[in-house]
C-alpha cells in the first residue's frame, strides 16, 4: 500500500556541489529523514572492509534498506548521495518501488568552478576512513556522470540557499 505523503527525494551532484547543505535545509522544512551514503561507507571501511566500487555500491544498498523502512513508516526520505551512475540510482528507485512511493530527483550543480573547488577543498565532514575527493577526482566523476532520465529539478548552489529550498519545496509539492 502506498504510504500517503511519503516520497523519496533523490539528490544528485558532484562532491562539493552543495547537495548535503540543501538536503539538510530541505529536511528541516519537510521533517524528512536524510540517508547519506558516505558515512555508511566510512563505517564499512572502519570495520575492515577495503574501499572499492563494491563497498560504495553496498553503502547505497544499506542506505536504500534504511530508506525503505522509513518510507514504509510514512516518512519522506532524502537520499544524499552523488548518484552519478544509474546503478546507484536504481538502488534508490527499487527502495521507493518496494514502499510504493514516488521519487523526485534534485540535481545540485555549482556553476562557478572556482567556488566549487574552494568548497570541496575546505570541507571537513569528520569521516575517518572515507577520504575527501580531490578536484581531479571530481573532474573524473563529472566525465563519468550518466545522464538523468526523466524529470528532475536542477538547482545551482551559487544561488542563495533559501532560493534552492523554495524551488525544491515547489518541485516536491511540499
Amino acid at each position: 500500500m502506498r504510504q500517503t505523503g511519503a516520497m523519496l527525494v533523490m539528490m544528485g551532484g558532484l562532491p562539493g556541489a552543495g547537495k548535503s547543505h540543501l538536503a539538510q535545509a530541505l529536511a528541516r522544512r519537510v521533517h524528512a529523514v536524510i540517508v547519506s551514503v558516505d558515512p555508511i561507507e566510512d563505517a564499512m571501511v572502519r570495520s575492515g572492509l577495503p574501499m572499492s566500487f563494491q563497498t560504495g555500491l553496498a553503502a547505497y544498498e544499506v542506505g536504500a534498506t534504511i530508506a525503505a523502512a522509513q518510507l514504509n513508516n510514512g516518512l519522506t526520505v532524502i537520499a544524499d548521495a552523488a548518484n552519478y551512475l544509474e546503478v546507484g540510482r536504481d538502488v534508490w528507485r527499487r527502495a521507493a518501488d518496494r514502499a510504493q512511493v514516488p521519487v523526485k530527483v534534485i540535481d545540485v550543480i555549482c556553476s562557478d568552478t572556482v567556488l566549487h573547488r574552494r568548497r570541496l577543498e575546505a570541507r571537513r565532514r569528520g569521516l575517518s576512513e572515507y577520504p575527501e575527493p580531490s578536484w581531479d577526482d571530481v573532474m573524473k566523476r563529472a566525465a563519468e556522470t550518466e545522464p538523468w532520465p526523466g524529470e528532475r529539478l536542477v538547482i545551482d548552489s551559487t544561488r542563495p540557499l533559501v532560493d534552492g529550498v523554495d524551488a525544491a519545496l515547489a518541485f516536491i509539492g511540499a
